[in-house]
């Protein structure tokens, strides 16, 4: 059964397991990883658990984690975070060999009751127009489309944290 945890050091090897599977970059929502990050020392490491760590005011981040193996993260961008209005309130990524699963779906679906619980009403959630699994992922947690953002690339959902249907 997977589980949502907050990043540790403890996890260096499974998290650059799976980062592995998306190549090289910082593609992955719901990590917080930024170019600058050295995921790939044991110190660098641990300095981007702990950045992530001092950053829990502004954002809740969490792996989904099953057997010991990193499955992918997601993040919750609390009011105000300055990423919010273009990248979404919750941003999160599954890694390939985890998809399919319904990892998505569980996960989003967890964050957005922490959301409820910090006060946050309505949520965004945005992701590549291509991308129909996630489209349909924020559709099933009652995802309405606002619009493209005017070039077609981005599809730009929000969610009523007082209308979440428990999917499991």
């Amino acid at each position: 059964m997977p589980e949502l945890i907050e990043p540790t050091g403890r996890l260096h090897a499974a998290w650059i397991e799976a980062h592995a599977e998306w190549g090289p970059g910082v593609h992955e929502d719901g990590f917080g990883l930024l170019p600058t990050d050295d995921v790939g020392s044991t110190a660098g490491f641990a300095a981007w658990v702990e950045r992530l760590a001092g950053e829990s005011e502004r954002c809740t981040y969490r792996w989904i984690v099953e057997d010991g193996q990193v499955l992918g993260g997601i993040a919750l961008r609390h009011e105000g975070h300055h990423l919010a209005p273009r990248a979404g309130h919750i941003g999160y990524g599954i890694r390939p060999t985890g998809r399919r699963r319904g990892l998505a779906t569980w996960a989003l679906g967890r964050m957005v009751r922490e959301a409820e619980v910090r006060g946050m009403e309505r949520l965004l959630v945005v992701c590549k127009a291509g991308n129909a699994a996630s489209a349909r992922t924020i559709e099933r947690h009652g995802g309405i489309l606002e619009d493209d953002a005017g070039n077609g690339a981005v599809l730009r959902y929000w969610i009523r944290t007082d209308r979440l249907q428990d999917l499991r």
